[in-house]
């Protein structure tokens, strides 16, 4: 029962779209990222996905809809919904979502991490 700060682990990030495991719970990993520009295009089969904004904006794309989601604000995306995050400008961000997630859904691309590091 160690406790995360938040502050110390984000200082650690220096690229965009790679998030790190900060803690687990109940099956879920608590991940950490830092954002910038737009993401891809993709769904999540099976998890519901949990963006939590930290510090900056983040714009949540759906095909049929855009939300403006700002610090201190959190956005749930269900499982099978298409989706694709932009922030114009550098977002932090924790993410939720149930262990094995592959950030990049249903998509692979050079951005796909299949393994990701614990900070």
């Amino acid at each position: 029962m160690e406790k995360v700060n938040l502050r110390e682990k984000l200082g650690r990030i220096e690229d965009h779209w790679h998030p790190r495991i900060v803690a687990e719970v109940s099956g879920m990993h608590v991940k950490l990222a830092k954002v910038k520009g737009e993401f891809d295009w993709h769904h999540h089969a099976d998890e519901d996905e949990l963006f939590w904004i930290l510090s900056g904006r983040l714009l949540m794309q759906f095909r049929d809809r855009e939300v403006w989601v700002e610090q201190g604000e959190l956005i749930v995306v269900p499982k099978g919904v298409e989706h694709r995050p932009v922030a114009p400008e550098e977002v932090e961000l924790a993410l939720i979502e149930p262990v094995g997630t592959l950030h990049t859904g249903n998509v692979v691309t050079a951005r796909t991490r299949t393994e990701l590091e614990w900070i």
